[in-house]
């Protein structure tokens, strides 16, 4: 089939990879106007498009795909089918319209479950023992059009948003090559969602990354390991914001009141509602990231020193 790719950021790399090694004919990509970037802010390729123009394919640009010279490029390449991965921008009937096949979309989550921008985080942030990655064609309503295909992931005890995200990514690039295959052999059709079991997966936002410590241990950790590597998930010492990485619930911990800490000599604990956590990396303002030890012993942090 000839196939025009839409993705931006690396997430979608492996797919587009996979796209461009399969026997498919992969005759442009779509993504993202350039965008400020680094110190210097200066405007930079998305990942797709500086991995296209690696690959030798034509990269398109528009700053919507509403745009009528973008839709007339589009339609003259005449694509069977617009794989896509992390495009983020929304379609309009009017491009949809134009491939064979439609727009094959490889989201981050079992459909109908955690609908939205962001599957990942919240199936972690649920406490989900499992999930994976669905593709179907893009309909007007958000990620409710039909599926073609799925692969299941386990969600391990100690992933992180990025942990998860980045094997769903591998995985799902064969899903999404397999479900190209099978539209053009004319062996896959796509079969509606159920509408029981529908879940939404809003963006997160950075005041969402705040930790809660109000909330149990169990909470906070799969708050923290949702919110990681972004936004972040911080909170407040001394008037000052705290990026925290993952944490470690313990068993049987200090008995802290909850954003209370506990410093011991290689190890800080903080208090929740229930249980406390032993925290990992920590960067405070102005400051490298680093232990948590080690920021306490910087930070001169005594017992019963408090999280805001």
């Amino acid at each position: 089939m000839r196939v025009v790719f839409a993705g931006t950021p690396e997430v979608a790399l492996p797919s587009l990879d996979a796209i461009a090694a399969s026997p498919h004919e992969l005759v442009a990509v779509v993504t993202r106007p350039d965008a400020p970037a680094g110190r210097g802010r200066r405007l930079t390729p998305s990942p797709v498009a500086a991995r296209a123009d690696e690959l030798g394919v034509p990269v398109l640009k528009p700053e919507h795909p509403r745009d009528p010279d973008f839709q007339e490029e589009l339609r003259a390449l005449e694509p069977d089918a617009c794989p896509v991965v992390a495009y983020g921008a929304l379609l309009p009937q009017s491009a949809l319209d134009i491939p064979r096949h439609g727009w094959i979309n490889l989201h981050f989550s079992l459909l109908p479950a955690w609908r939205g921008a962001a599957p990942v985080q919240r199936s972690i942030w649920a406490g989900d023992e499992m999930t994976g990655a669905t593709t179907f064609r893009i309909v007007k309503e958000l990620d409710a059009g039909p599926t073609y295909g799925l692969m299941t992931e386990v969600v391990r005890p100690t992933d992180t948003a990025g942990d998860l995200l980045g094997r769903l990514a591998e995985g799902g690039a064969s899903l999404l090559v397999a479900t190209l295959d099978g539209i053009e052999s004319g062996r896959l059709e796509a079969r509606e969602q159920p509408a029981d079991g529908v879940s939404i997966a809003p963006k997160i936002e950075v005041e969402d990354a705040r930790v809660d410590w109000s909330e149990t241990a169990v909470a906070v950790d799969r708050r923290i390991r949702a919110c990681s590597p972004f936004p972040g998930a911080w909170t407040e010492y001394d008037g000052e914001r705290v990026k925290l990485g993952p944490v470690t619930p313990v068993e049987g911990g200090a008995d802290l009141a909850p954003g209370v800490l506990g410093v011991g000599k290689n190890e800080v604990l903080v208090g929740t509602a229930a249980g406390a956590v032993r925290l990992g990396e920590v960067k405070a303002f102005g400051k490298r990231q680093m232990g948590a030890a080690d920021w306490a012993r910087g930070a001169r942090l005594l017992d019963g020193a408090a999280f805001a």
